[in-house]
This record gives C-alpha cells, structure tokens and sequence, in this order.
C-alpha cells in the first residue's frame, strides 16, 4: 500500500425523494379513496331513507284529522313496520302486541299509559293531545328504528 496515496470518504447517495410516490402508495391512496366514496354514499342514502320513512309517518299523521284517527294511523303502520321482523306481528292483541314493541328497549316505552293509547285510542271519542303526542314520539322512534337497516 502506497503511503502518499491519498484515500477519500466513500460519500453517500442523497435520499430518495418523497415525491412522487412509488406506485404502492398511488394504490393504497386509491384504495383510502374509494373506502371514504362508498361510506359517505351508504351514509348518505341511509340519511336519505331515514328522511323518507320519517316523512311517510308523518304524512300518514298530518292527514289522519283527529287524534282517534291518529292514534289508528300510527297503529297500523306500526303493524307494517312489525311484519318485517315478526311475519305474524299484524294479528298480536293487547299485552303481546305492546311486548314485541317493547322488544329490545330499555327502559320498556310502549308498557306505559301512553304507549297502551295503542290498544284502545282509536276506539275513545277523546284523547288527551298531551298523551297522543308522547305516543306519537314514541311511536315515531320505532317505526324508524324498523324501517331503517342497519
């Protein structure tokens, strides 16, 4: 080895640049995108059905006229929204018809003097406005949470 050869550093090559990204990261940057496209459109339409049952009730309620009627409106679409979980929900009576809208609530809602308005509040010549619209709040909840998947 030659003393007076003068050696030098091997010098490092400069770092990749981040820019522009290798085509792993284009895809995985797809991949994000799309993820976010399908969320926001599933919760939109689920927005928008949501929007839909809930107009279809209250449409049904603003042209029943009185609050007997009312109170036979919200019952029979109550009915309809049931038979779509239980297929034999239209013929229950009485204590089981408010056990299965009670079904999966806590605290239990329609097993209270304004939720069994059901039973017999289409049939009494008057009503209580205050107790048709506690029903009609309570009522309006499940109809929803029946008609909207999950």
């Amino acid at each position: 080895m030659d003393p007076t050869l003068v050696l030098r550093d091997i010098h490092p090559s400069p770092p990749p640049s981040w820019w522009p990204p290798a085509p792993g990261w284009w895809l995985v940057a797809a991949i994000l995108l799309l993820g976010l496209a399908v969320w926001t459109w599933r919760v939109r339409r689920r927005r928008s059905h949501r929007a839909r049952v809930a107009a279809l009730f209250d449409d049904a309620l603003a042209t029943a006229g009185s609050a007997p009627r009312a109170v036979a409106a919200m019952s029979e679409l109550l009915r309809r929204a049931a038979r779509r979980h239980e297929p034999d929900a239209d013929r229950l009576q009485g204590e089981a018809w408010l056990a299965l809208l009670d079904r999966d609530q806590q605290p239990p809602r329609f097993n209270t003097p304004e939720g069994r308005l059901l039973l017999d509040g289409a049939f009494r010549p008057e009503l209580d406005m205050a107790d048709v619209e506690a029903l009609r709040r309570i009522a309006r909840a499940r109809f929803i949470a029946w008609m909207v998947p999950r």
